[in-house]
């Protein structure tokens, strides 16, 4: 089975696992399906047919070819189990990073929430999904802020990586909030034992540096 990013498909259907070729009655006719069934997102990622990043990308394709709304996306994942809310928001980050404008406010607050979630992997693809958006939504970053934070102590290097991507986005907007923030970042990077997760606070302090007239303190 073949996967285009462009929406083309050869081979089996991923809704309906009934084979079809690539042609473009077949294409409007796969689209009108998808749109009739409300895009099926459930069945996508039930599909034993495809692999986990399989499933990440047609999601993501799906949200940047608007063939599914973040509405719907935010709608299923909200009441998902982790690992499919965690492949809904991993396609929110694949997404992202292309159409950072994608992400309205309703999505960036509920990937902000999600970051107090158990699961480690809604955790780190949430953080990765503020990283990238960050800059939109200057004015609702404390919230964001204050649950990376706490996932600064998170016993998984992954998550802890992820929340180092983020803040650093966050300082770099030099805001108003890097008056605590910058502080307890200096903190966090004493703490780190992760070279890989320290250099991401590192990088970020460095580049405020060079942004501000203001030395920032930085500990090894």
């Amino acid at each position: 089975m073949a996967v285009y990013i462009n929406t083309r498909f050869i081979g089996t259907c991923i809704y309906t696992n009934f084979p079809i070729a690539y042609h473009p009655d077949n294409i409007k006719k796969f689209r009108t399906y998808i749109k009739t069934e409300n895009m099926q997102i459930e069945k996508l990622l039930d599909n034993k047919g495809l692999k986990p990043k399989q499933k990440t990308e047609m999601l993501s394709a799906l949200l940047v070819n608007k063939e599914i709304s973040i509405s719907d996306l935010l709608n299923f994942a909200g009441t998902a189990k982790d690992s499919p809310k965690a492949t809904c928001i991993e396609a929110l980050e694949f997404a992202s990073r292309q159409v950072p404008t994608l992400i309205d406010e309703k999505c960036f607050l509920f990937v902000c929430r999600s970051l107090t979630d158990k699961a480690p992997r809604v955790k780190w693809e949430s953080a990765k999904v503020v990283g990238n958006v960050a800059h939109l939504f200057p004015k609702k970053l404390t919230k964001a802020v204050n649950n990376l934070l706490i996932n600064t102590e998170a016993e998984g290097t992954v998550v802890r990586w992820a929340t180092a991507f983020a803040l650093g986005e966050i300082i770099k907007l030099n805001s108003s909030l890097n008056k605590e923030l910058v502080p307890a970042i200096e903190v966090i990077c004493q703490r780190e034992t992760e070279n890989g997760v320290k250099k991401k606070y590192q990088d970020a302090l460095k580049k405020l540096k060079k942004m501000t007239d203001t030395p920032v303190k930085q500990k090894r």
